[in-house]
């Protein structure tokens, strides 16, 4: 998820066929592709933050992070209704992501109300390590050229990339944080499916990772 020290990138070795976004479904890959995660049957795809007002009838869980941890969403809307939806819950989901991190919890409302199936599976196991670890994080993660496709009504392709040079590692018990300076792997290109449910939500349902990609370090 977040970019690893030496020290914690040892600790966590036992993870790295687990997707770092913890979308489920695939493994952290080392090439450039930025095809969107469709069916299993394969497929091609085509400074703001996503609004909280949602259009739907769901019954949404508060999701706030600590004031150490920032998330930032850049350009995370495209004007197309529908799209736009995908998208913030796409970025909802990360936010869940990280708030369960911080939390140190694996069950927290925000991880399973925004993830299903093979993606909170993954995202469950990967919330683990870090417990495991005794880490979490500090800093902020700007998420940045964000790309949608609708597959059809409900389902949908989300790709875009993390900048995670200004997160750091923190130890859960003495709160220090390693400010150690970001690399080519501090950037991450991810590639995930959503789908909406009954209540309007588009939840993550699978996807993958590819940490120093080409296409996302800048």
């Amino acid at each position: 998820m977040k970019r690893r020290s030496s020290s914690i990138a040892t600790a966590l070795a036992a993870t790295a066929a687990l997707l770092l976004a913890a979308c489920g479904g695939g493994g952290d890959k080392s090439d450039d592709s930025d095809e969107i995660a469709r069916a299993d049957t394969g497929g091609s795809p085509s400074a703001t933050a996503p609004s909280d007002a949602a259009s739907d009838s769901a019954d949404r869980p508060d999701v706030t992070l600590p004031k150490d941890v920032k998330d930032v969403f850049e350009k995370w809307e495209t004007g197309d209704a529908t799209k736009d939806a995908a998208l913030a819950d796409a970025a909802r989901a990360q936010t869940a992501m990280n708030d369960a991190i911080v939390q140190g919890k694996t069950d927290t409302a925000g991880l399973t109300f925004y993830y299903e199936g093979k993606a909170l599976t993954t995202s469950v196991k990967w919330v683990q390590k870090w417990l495991d670890a005794r880490i979490t994080y500090a800093g902020t993660t700007r998420y940045f050229d964000p790309k949608v496709e609708l597959f059809d009504a409900k389902s949908a392709g989300v790709s875009f990339c993390a900048d995670e040079t200004k997160a750091y590692n923190k130890e859960r018990k003495t709160g220090k944080v390693d400010k150690s300076p970001g690399t080519s792997n501090s950037y991450v290109l991810y590639n995930t499916r959503l789908e909406k449910n009954d209540q309007g939500v588009w939840r993550t349902t699978d996807g993958t990772s590819a940490r120093g990609s080409k296409t996302c370090v800048r």
